[in-house]
């Protein structure tokens, strides 16, 4: 049965599920969300994809999931990859990928937009550089933690660096360079190197370039 994933390019949520899926080699079938467009927003979308108005989500026969924690971990019920082996090993899983909701996702994805997807004269530039000083000390933290192991939670990959990843691959500048973070720069290295790995724009429909920006 294949996957139906309701997402678009620039979202780096929607870009873990996305490499979840690719890394796992099962089908599936990505949906283009027209979140420039406003589709999110709509009373349709609201009503028949997420009331919580955002992507991804995950359609999967009478399955329909959001928030990509809740997928990453359905997915890995699905396919038996990237979720652990052991209590200890999920529920470390889990801290991982709350902490970068919380510290590192929602931060990175926030600048990325506020530097790259509005107007230049409507960027707020204290709050984009309150954003990059919180994110610096989520940086400081992974790359420590990264020092002395070659993934987050295990001893393989897992959800924990699938969820950690989402945003830093992207192109766009918002404050991260991987050139500044050895031990992140060499994990993400590691990633990449991974049978089914692609970069955002790759993966999943809708680039910055389809339109004028």
């Amino acid at each position: 049965m294949t996957y139906k994933l309701h997402c678009f390019g620039e979202s780096g949520h929607s870009y873990k599920v996305a490499l979840a899926l690719s890394l796992s080699g099962v089908a599936w079938q990505p949906i283009k969300v027209d979140f420039f467009g406003g589709e999110t927003r709509s009373p349709a979308y609201r009503t028949e994809v997420n009331e919580m108005g955002e992507a991804p989500v995950l359609e999967h026969g009478d399955v329909k999931l959001t928030q990509s924690g809740v997928i990453l971990d359905y997915l890995s019920e699905q396919t038996g990859k990237f979720g652990g082996a052991t209590s200890q090993e999920r529920r470390d899983i889990l801290r991982w990928v709350l902490w970068d909701n919380h510290k590192l996702s929602s931060l990175a994805g926030m600048a990325r937009f506020l530097m790259n997807f509005i107007p230049k004269e409507k960027q707020p530039t204290e709050a984009i550089a309150f954003l990059q000083g919180r994110l610096n000390a989520s940086y400081q933290i992974l790359d420590k933690h990264l020092d002395t192991r070659e993934w987050i939670a295990c001893d393989q990959l897992t959800n924990a660096d699938l969820s950690c990843c989402g945003y830093l691959y992207y192109p766009e500048p918002f404050g991260f360079q991987r050139a500044d973070w050895p031990n992140i720069d060499a994990w993400l290295t590691r990633l990449s190197q991974q049978d089914g790995w692609k970069p955002p724009y790759d993966l999943m429909p809708g680039n910055p370039s389809e339109r004028e920006l």
